[in-house]
């Protein structure tokens, strides 16, 4: 048996180690769909590194949820961990968790599912992560028994979320990289690129007899 104390510090750690790597995941998402890249790390790397951190993130909230659930000093179930707002402890910020978990298994089986997907469809259920994120900022802060408002759980917060604000500011708000900003600079970018048309003179060239020269002529 493990004490119950370690377990409650085990979920509390793994709780805000997700929270981090989500954290990492979204901003990394948000610098995919802005076509973010460099010469030390291409877009494709993004992209793998997206999905990389993305695995992590999961592997440690499923040991925050198993180690809570293992803890037994508080009465929670598997049930509350995906029905939101029905457990007998702390039921808002539980439930909070639980629409978040709801969220990411909805952004998780599509994206497994995107090859056979419509398009609009996996892009529709993708945004759920911009309302997952904060939605599992405020579980961590309001719930742990008042551990979320401790000064080090209120830094990481505050980082994470200057993080995700940067981002979205860098490659979604600035009015420069909107979407129909970006297209209107490829559009200008296409005309200025495409080949000069020069006007064809339409009167036809009319051949001129060659002369034959004399021989002093021609040594001139």
């Amino acid at each position: 048996m493990i004490d119950s104390s370690a377990l409650w510090y085990l979920s509390r750690a793994a709780g805000v180690v997700a929270l981090v790597l989500f954290t990492a995941v979204l901003v990394l998402g948000i610098a995919t769909s802005g076509r973010a890249g460099s010469a030390v790390l291409p877009r494709a790397g993004v992209l793998r590194l997206h999905r990389s951190i993305s695995l992590s993130a999961l592997v440690f909230l499923a040991l925050h949820i198993v180690s809570a659930i293992a803890d037994g000093y508080v009465e929670l179930g598997v049930v509350d961990v995906f029905l939101p707002f029905g457990s007998a402890w702390d039921p808002f910020w539980v439930g909070l968790g639980a629409v978040a978990v709801d969220l990411l298994l909805a952004v998780t089986i599509t994206s497994l599912l995107r090859r056979h997907l419509p398009v609009r469809l996996w892009r529709g259920v993708h945004l759920a992560a911009y309302a997952m994120w904060p939605i599992a900022v405020a579980h961590g802060l309001g719930s742990a028994g008042g551990d979320g408002v401790r000064p080090w759980t209120l830094a990481v917060s505050g980082v994470c979320v200057l993080a995700v604000v940067g981002a979205l500011w860098r490659w979604r708000l600035r009015s420069d990289r909107h979407p129909d900003a970006v297209r209107r600079e490829q559009g200008r970018l296409r005309h200025d690129l495409r080949p000069a048309v020069v006007p064809v003179d339409p009167t036809p060239v009319t051949s001129t007899p060659v002369v034959p020269l004399g021989a002093g002529r021609a040594t001139r």
